[in-house]
């Protein structure tokens, strides 16, 4: 695979006999490139750093000579510790020790820097190149799922079943109180600070370069204000926000018959919004 494949396009299909039945879409994204070598090169040099102690301490024993099996144990641990072993040409020996990069294979990393390739067996016909790259970016959206239940909204507890049956069954109530949970936050996307454009914006965006917020999402941040002027919640505060609203048991006084009435406290426009937007309306009593 050639860097020039992506001189006028940051994405290409290619083929190989490797992988019979199946389509590769190789994706170059610049950003990544650059943290790529700007990582590797602080590895390199944390490595050189303490191959320099240990060359240091080798020419100091001039007495009783380290012995290479000793010089390279000492000197793995320090390749092996910033996984940059396949970058460096060691020279071990009985009391010499010395290293130096190995360009050969830091220049061939490098041409590979930004680029990553994404397997799919499904025809072009049914998935095309581009939108293969948006699914597989989705994959993010399972991972907030996973994070959702254990431990940012959900918070389900580790609960230890003895049958099958019970295990599915609990496996089933967290993802339908997932479901909920993620239909709730579509339909208050004006409230929260959510990205209400996602959806139309992925469809047309460019699948490789780095997301841009929306408009929305920029006006939310500045503001912190939506369009009819509510405050931006969290999901998890706006659902704290709602919990204040409380029906009152009343008994009025001086009846001994017992008889009694409910009150609930009126909603507040924010309130009304939240029940507007998900199709309901505020219970009265």
């Amino acid at each position: 695979m050639q860097r020039s494949l992506f001189d006028e396009v940051n994405l290409a299909e290619i083929h190989t006999d490797q992988f019979p039945g199946e389509r590769l879409i190789a994706c170059f994204n610049p950003l990544l490139a650059d943290e790529r070598t700007r990582r590797r090169e602080e590895l390199l040099v944390a490595t050189e750093k303490e191959l320099s102690k240990l060359a240091r301490r080798v020419a100091r024993r001039t007495k009783r000579r380290m012995s290479q099996s000793e010089i390279g144990l000492l000197a793995g641990r320090i390749i092996n510790r910033f996984k940059v072993a396949k970058h460096f040409q060691l020279t071990i020996e009985d009391g010499v020790f010395g290293f130096a990069r190995n360009t050969t294979s830091i220049e061939q990393e490098s041409q590979l820097d930004g680029i990553y390739v994404i397997r799919t067996s499904q025809p072009k016909e049914e998935l095309s190149a581009e939108d293969a790259v948006r699914s597989y970016k989705r994959l993010s959206e399972v991972e907030q799922a996973f994070r959702s239940l254990n431990s940012l909204d959900l918070l389900v507890r580790p609960i230890r079943h003895r049958t099958e049956d019970h295990v599915r069954a609990c496996v089933f109530i967290c993802l339908l109180a997932y479901y909920v949970q993620w239909h709730m936050k579509r339909g208050w996307a004006p409230l929260l600070f959510e990205d209400e454009e996602l959806a139309a914006d992925r469809a047309v965006r460019d699948p490789v370069a780095p997301a841009e917020p929306s408009p929305s999402v920029q006006r939310k941040k500045s503001t912190h204000r939506t369009v009819k002027g509510f405050p931006v919640h969290s999901f998890r505060r706006l659902l704290e926000e709602l919990a204040t609203r409380s029906r009152h048991v009343c008994i009025p006084a001086g009846d001994s018959s017992g008889s009694t009435f409910t009150k609930l406290t009126d909603a507040d426009p924010l309130h009304a919004e939240a029940f507007r937007l998900l199709g309901l309306k505020p219970a009265r009593f």
